[in-house]
């Protein structure tokens, strides 16, 4: 007879190396060596050595899969299993979650990795600001990577040289050499970048990464999360945004993305359609871990998440990092001297031929030309899947087409611009009305008093009690009788048996309703005869 032989790895497979590069915040790039069983944690913490960073929680990695599809890498997973994709690995490091106030990030490193992240959100047109805000910003980059102005080196149209915005029209150009000049003379770059951030964090887009999908009506919206709480936007508007104290969970079924929450003392549900399963799971593990990481006070406090009702397995996650308030509390625990921060020498957003030709064809180069991205085996993240820039308005709005005002927009704004035509109006009008018939007809016939709400309350809970008391019986009996009936020679069994309780409850209890039962049986098996002989 031959034996069964259970295939194993081998140690030449579980020892192979594989190769894993970075790209950075500034487009460069590191490489490691990996493991079949290496951890995402690895990884993360072998990008924050690079740099000697210790605020990491406000960082991630972020890979694509074969399918396009973007994900942040789980730190508490093997790479290998999660990369599914050809070698070498390309990933990029990016901010993950972006602090609500930037003043409280401890060290200068961790502020300035923050201003890269906000520059290429500037840059794709991630961060949308007002006119006024927009050449603030700008001249801010300006000042932090080239200086002080200097009219010897720098001609009257250098700015033009930069590329910032998606849309650069020669009026911002002005405004941005006129703060350049006036307002930020003589701040070195950690002043500079500050005080970007400390601009860039009033945005409304601030730290919105935007998750493409359609609402209940078609019409198509870009979900993000941010430290106040999950908004809705529609090209440049925001038509939506629940705080964070608002939002009860997040829920995904196949394509269908749920938020529950509570707005105005009422259940809110709001509904909205991705184009593949995999976004929707991923735009549902973006909730989770952002919902946990603003809104817990501590790690301890989270819970794990269920995509499902409690009768369906559905898909669970836990985020496993620490919470906001944590970080900021261990920041405030550093004690070390600064690290020296080797800020990159290149203009990033130098405009060249190459790099003009990859933004007319709305793809992101990620330190590359887009030559090198079509020809490499690995897969790249593309910042440019949401362009709201794409839209009718140009971004960033100008002070002459309203400003902050214009870009976001209540939804009773919006609202009233798509239903403009009065017929629609007076159409809306006789539905409301005919709705608030019912709604009061239907109150006035099936709204319960206060005593029958506590009845029901009472029968709900009595309900549950028998479920569960049935429940627990359907369990216990059939044990019970294996013990009082069976001859069984188990061990356990006999020496249950044995004990003097079991004796004096099966002679003094069980015995005599066992003989009242059976005669009782009898009795009734008699009449039944006797009525069916006669």
């Amino acid at each position: 007879m031959k034996m069964l032989r259970l295939r194993s790895p081998s140690i030449f497979s579980l020892n192979q190396e594989m190769q894993c590069t970075v790209r950075l915040l500034d487009d460069s790039e590191i490489s490691c060596n990996i493991q079949r069983d290496t951890r995402g944690q690895f990884l993360l913490d072998h990008v924050c050595n690079h740099y000697s960073l210790l605020e990491k929680d406000y960082f991630g990695i972020r890979y694509v899969d074969p399918e396009k599809q973007r994900h942040w890498l789980d730190p508490s997973k093997a790479v290998v299993k999660q990369m599914k994709c050809v070698q070498p690995y390309t990933m990029c490091f990016r901010v993950k979650f972006y602090p609500q106030e930037p003043i409280k990030i401890k060290e200068e490193l961790t502020r300035y990795l923050l201003y890269l992240q906000l520059k290429r959100d500037l840059n794709h047109g991630r961060l949308l600001c007002p006119f006024a805000d927009a050449a603030y910003l700008g001249a801010c980059i300006v000042q932090a990577e080239i200086g002080d102005h200097d009219a010897d080196e720098h001609p009257a149209d250098f700015i033009g040289d930069f590329k910032l915005f998606p849309k650069q029209s020669p009026k911002l150009e002005r405004k941005i050499i006129e703060i350049y000049q006036n307002e930020l003379r003589g701040q070195c770059p950690a002043l500079a970048e500050l005080n970007l951030l400390q601009r860039a964090h009033t945005l409304d887009t601030y730290g919105v990464d935007p998750h493409p999908c359609k609402d209940f009506t078609g019409v198509t919206a870009f979900l993000g999360f941010t430290a106040r709480g999950f908004v809705v936007f529609q090209g440049n508007k925001r038509i939506h945004l629940l705080k964070w104290a608002d939002v009860s969970k997040f829920k995904f079924d196949g394509k269908t993305f749920y938020v529950i929450g509570v707005q105005r003392e009422k259940k809110l549900v709001l509904t909205f359609h991705t184009s593949t399963p995999a976004a929707c799971k991923h735009l549902w593990k973006c909730g989770v871990e952002n919902q946990a990481f603003y809104k817990c006070a501590k790690s301890s406090q989270i819970k794990t998440a269920s995509s499902s009702n409690i009768f369906f397995k559905g898909t669970r996650f836990r985020y496993s990092g620490r919470v906001a308030k944590e970080v900021i509390e261990a920041s405030s625990k550093i004690q070390r001297d600064p690290p020296v921060v080797h800020r990159s020498v290149k203009t990033p957003y130098l405009i060249s031929e190459a790099e003009s030709a990859a933004s007319a064809a709305g793809v992101e180069e990620e330190g590359r030309h887009v030559e090198e991205e079509e020809t490499a085996c690995s897969l790249t993240i593309s910042d440019t899947a949401y362009n709201p820039c794409a839209s009718v308005l140009p971004t960033p709005v100008e002070e002459g087409q309203g400003g902050m005002d214009f870009l976001f927009q209540s939804p009773g704004r919006l609202l009233k611009e798509l239903h403009a035509d009065p017929e629609v109006q007076a159409e809306l009008r006789r539905e409301r009305e005919w709705e608030l018939v019912e709604e009061t007809v239907h109150q006035v016939q099936h709204e319960p008093t206060d005593g029958g709400r506590r009845l029901g309350a009472v029968l709900r809970s009595a309900a549950r009690l028998v479920t569960a008391a049935g429940a627990l019986l359907l369990v216990l009996l059939p044990l019970l009788l294996l013990l009082l009936e069976s001859n069984l020679d188990v061990s356990f069994l006999q020496d249950i048996r044995q004990t003097p309780e079991f004796e004096q409850f099966h002679y003094e209890y069980y015995c005599p309703l066992r003989r009242w039962f059976v005669c009782k049986f009898e009795g009734l098996m008699e009449w039944l005869w006797g009525a069916s002989n006669g």
